[in-house]
């Protein structure tokens, strides 16, 4: 920790990046706890997400463009997705009370802080957990669903109306929900890519059409897509052009390489967006989720105290559902 803690300061655990680098650069160790301020509440930290932004803070955002690459000062605590406790109320906190089950993306995109026995977060940026779920989870809940629901509803106005759909990267944390809140908004039919040993997974989950990227790839597979949300990205994201309507409509979750020019040409448009941290909205999740109608899929499940495998876990990919660190308080 930094320097010797004052006589009577509270401690807990927590991981944090001392350095840049990989996976093991995490480290378990034992930090002051933080205290809520005026608007914010004390969490007691049961379980925590881990998402790919958490990997490209560790990383000192070297992912990005250095134009628009964050500076933060080291150390700090990784993470946004936290699922727990109430312990402690701010000043003028009225809606949350000690003993209150909660779960939310904090602070995105600032620091986040959810590697850690307890974490503090603004009221507004957390939602009561769902009745049906346990933390972990509820953990693995918020950025990914906050991402879908945002995506679908928010930019791309996601209804009836519109046609088909295709979820490239499926199964992952953000697809497996993009793929449940499509049908839920009555668009369709809905196509998944992934790799087949996620067939079974997203049928359970309502996909209308699989399509196993390793034996077909989906651009000589599919056509006349109104909307394809894109959790794959990368170079080659423009592979899947043919796959659109003109009028078609591209949300690229992660940076690609979607030829503008010729999209553009074809009457393809591409918006990217950033998804924020909003209680209402992961209010409206857990509704859903405990009405039985939103499925939650884990992949795996670390402790604490092995965050480095959970990075390392998500660095292999292929993920079906999300990666949780279960994290025990005092």
């Amino acid at each position: 920790m930094d320097g010797m803690a004052a006589a009577g300061t509270a401690l807990m655990k927590a991981v944090r990046v001392h350095t840049f680098g990989d996976p093991d650069r995490l480290v378990h160790e034992e930090v002051p706890r933080p205290s809520p301020g005026p608007g914010e509440v004390l969490v007691r930290v049961h379980a925590a997400g881990v998402n790919p932004p958490d990997g490209y803070a560790r990383r000192g955002f070297a992912d990005l463009p250095e134009a628009i690459r964050p500076a933060w000062p080291l150390p700090f605590t990784p993470g946004w997705d936290i699922s727990g406790v109430v312990v402690e109320a701010g000043a003028g906190v009225s809606e949350w009370q000690p003993g209150d089950e909660v779960f939310g993306m904090v602070n995105f995109p600032g620091r986040g802080s959810g590697y850690a026995e307890y974490a503090v977060s603004p009221t507004g940026h957390l939602a009561r957990k769902p009745a049906s779920l346990g933390h972990v989870e509820a953990a693995a809940v918020p950025m990914a669903g906050l991402t879908a629901h945002q995506f679908l509803f928010d930019h791309l106005g996601l209804g009836p109306d519109d046609g088909p759909v295709l979820v490239n990267g499926a199964a992952g944390g953000v697809g497996h929900f993009a793929v449940q809140l499509a049908r839920i908004a009555g668009a369709g039919p809905v196509i998944g890519v992934a790799s087949g040993r996620h067939e079974s997974f997203l049928e359970e989950l309502g996909v209308d059409r699989f399509v196993d990227y390793t034996r077909t790839p989906p651009e000589d597979a599919v056509r006349d897509v109104a909307v394809l949300i894109d959790a794959v990205g990368g170079p080659h994201g423009h592979r899947l052009l043919p796959v659109l309507r003109s009028g078609g409509r591209i949300a690229p979750v992660f940076p690609g390489d979607y030829h503008p020019e010729r999209a553009e040409r074809a009457g393809i448009t591409v918006s990217g967006h950033q998804v924020r941290s909003d209680g209402g909205q992961l209010a409206e999740l857990a509704r859903l989720i405990d009405a039985d109608r939103l499925r939650v899929g884990i992949d795996s499940v670390f402790p604490l105290t092995e965050a480095r495998r959970a990075h390392e876990r998500a660095e292999r990919g292929h993920l079906q559902g999300k990666i949780v660190l279960r994290v025990e308080a005092p």
